[in-house]
């Protein structure tokens, strides 16, 4: 364990890339096989367990540290595993005592390590890119081998112990699994239709962008799994979709797509009505014949067991409309005309929808990454920044947690304060964000300000980019507003600075 920790330490004090890469890969060229997966998710600043409910109060009166370093990866992996698992009544003691067990193990440097993994604000800079040159160095493998077998397999550790253990071999094995998620393809930003196609290149293909949840679709057999962009399964939430699969010719196949609640009018429910009857877990049926749901595939990533990521999005839409129908199928026009593009995106915001998607036609499936072929239009400047801390209000606002700091995700690390903004916020949505800042308030408050632990992410709508010195990115969001929270996000997830910086008149 304290090797971890001296050498995550050691990247965050290193400022150049090939430094962080060599401190990574010189460790994982000597941890054990049974401690590579824990090494590089620690090392990633995240655990295996994802989430195992320990909070800044939990952590209050811990014990004092050893003196002597003997935890081990997999002491400590299984203790954080066995605090997740405590659930029912006395569970909030019963955790307390093991948060305790296991900060008693550990030293000094381990334990400061361990709060900010636990709050996940372990920022030194070993994101994906880092970590995956790092893995292929320590393996010998070229890093766009670990690069495809990430897209297949999802999740970063396990690619890495898997390269660490069986070099290129290892990594050629990963195969698209039907029942297994992969990270979705995401798509750029462009302020308009004629510079979205610039970027694709001529023709290509302009999608509906709906404002629904976002769904990987996998069946085998009779057998169908549903996940969200986040990679979380909600199969019994969504019975309409799984029927809709079950009629379809494939019995083998993983499709891309988005699922809505549509008005009887065919424009859509606000998106807090998709994610709310989405999650639901309770009263399904009756949720349904309340707020039916309706699926668009847009991608098809395999059609009766042949793979497709990467073929070209021409023949990935030839398989998916020879396997779903028309009613099934987002909407698209392919063209190379600026003037039949634009019309074609002014009717789907009036339809009520959030824009266009343009892609280009010869783009493979990016999994997990922001392909260049994939860009995103909207009638309205919009982006997905993460809430750093919130202010106390006065007026309306006493007692309320307000004024929101919003930052944008740094590729090398943390995220960028980019101002802070409380317009658009209702009585509702005031409270209910003060309610979730506190649950997930980064130590005591003050007077004025409670910092958060950055994992909410919201959607936010503004005029413009400004250059601006108060804010330590040099620039500022022009009347910014709050549109609403996403759930279906993770902070990972959030817009980068870059794409920020991009936007700058």
């Amino acid at each position: 364990m304290i090797d971890v920790v001296r050498v995550s330490e050691a990247v965050t004090r290193t400022s150049a890339r090939l430094g962080k890469v060599g401190h990574l890969a010189e460790l994982l060229g000597r941890v054990g096989p049974d401690e590579a997966e824990i090494a590089i998710s620690y090392l990633s600043g995240e655990l295996p367990q994802r989430q195992v409910g320990v909070g800044w109060r939990t952590l209050e009166d811990l014990p004092q540290p050893k003196l002597v370093a003997t935890a081990t990866l997999t002491t400590v992996d299984q203790l954080l595993s066995r605090i997740k698992a405590v659930s029912g009544q006395g569970s909030q003691a019963a955790r307390k005592a093991l948060v305790s067990d296991l900060f008693a193990a550990l030293t000094s440097q381990e334990q400061q390590f361990m709060r900010k993994l636990l709050h996940n604000e372990l920022r030194q800079g070993a994101l994906d890119g880092v970590m995956i040159e790092a893995i292929a160095k320590a393996s010998g493998a070229p890093s766009a081998d670990v690069r495809k077998a990430l897209t297949l397999r999802g999740w970063l550790p396990a690619v890495g112990a898997a390269a660490l253990a069986g070099g290129v071999p290892a990594l050629h094995a990963f195969r698209l699994e039907v029942g297994r998620a992969v990270s979705p393809m995401l798509a750029g930003s462009a302020p308009n239709v004629a510079a979205a196609l610039e970027k694709a290149g001529t023709p290509a293909a302009l999608e509906w962008k709906l404002d629904g949840v976002r769904v990987q679709t996998h069946r085998s057999g009779d057998e169908v799994r549903v996940f969200t962009r986040t990679l979380d399964d909600i199969t019994p939430q969504v019975p309409e979709l799984v029927e809709a699969v079950l009629e379809l010719p494939s019995t083998d196949l993983v499709l891309d797509g988005e699922v809505i609640a549509l008005r009887p009018d065919g424009r859509p429910h606000p998106f807090q009505v998709t994610a709310s009857r989405a999650s639901s877990k309770t009263n399904v049926a009756r949720l349904r014949e309340e707020t039916p749901l309706s699926v668009f595939f847009f991608d098809a990533l395999r059609v009766d067991g042949e793979d497709l990521l990467d073929l070209p999005y021409s023949q990935r839409q030839e398989a998916l409309t020879r396997t779903a129908p028309p009613g099934l199928l987002t909407p698209r026009l392919i063209t190379a005309d600026v003037t039949e593009a634009e019309n074609f995106f002014t009717d789907v915001v009036k339809a009520g929808h959030e824009g266009l998607v343009v892609k280009s036609l010869s783009s493979v499936y990016a999994a997990g990454r922001r392909g260049a072929g994939w860009i995103k239009v909207k009638p309205r400047h919009t982006l997905d920044l993460v809430v750093l801390a919130a202010e106390w209000g006065h007026g309306r606002r006493e007692g309320k947690l307000s004024n929101l700091h919003l930052g944008a995700r740094n590729p090398d690390g943390g995220f960028v304060m980019l101002g802070k903004t409380f317009k658009g916020l209702t009585d509702e949505l005031l409270a209910w964000q003060t309610e979730q800042f506190l649950s997930i308030a980064d130590g005591p408050t003050d007077e004025w300000t409670v910092k958060l632990r950055p994992e909410l992410v919201v959607e936010i709508a503004f005029d413009g980019v400004q250059r601006s010195p108060r804010y330590p990115g040099g620039m500022a969001l022009r009347f910014a507003r709050v549109l609403r929270y996403r759930p279906d996000k993770r902070p990972e997830d959030a817009d980068t600075v870059d794409t920020v910086r991009s936007l700058m008149f």
